[in-house]
């Protein structure tokens, strides 16, 4: 069987000054996973990303469009995005 899901052309958002490719459709968090970027650095140095996936941990947290400590689980990627890991 055929699947009739499309993935829309890939676009670019900013993460701490980088280009990173994300997609319609896709959370900021995902976006930094597939990038193997953090979304934050714990205050012992340790890298943090997704951990529930659903808003609650705020493992995920991140600076978006300068708003800080989104829960990037939770936004989806739209072109031009200026995201600022913390």
């Amino acid at each position: 069987m055929e699947s009739s899901h499309q993935i829309d052309a890939p676009f670019t958002i900013s993460v701490n000054g980088n280009a990173v490719e994300a997609a319609e459709g896709m959370s900021v968090a995902a976006a930094l996973v597939r990038a193997g970027l953090p979304c934050r650095t714990s205050v012992s140095g340790e890298a943090r990303g997704p951990l529930c996936g659903m808003g609650i941990c705020f493992e995920c947290a991140a600076t978006v469009d300068g708003v800080p400590l989104r829960r990037t689980c939770q936004v989806m990627c739209r072109a031009g995005m200026e995201i600022a890991t913390q």
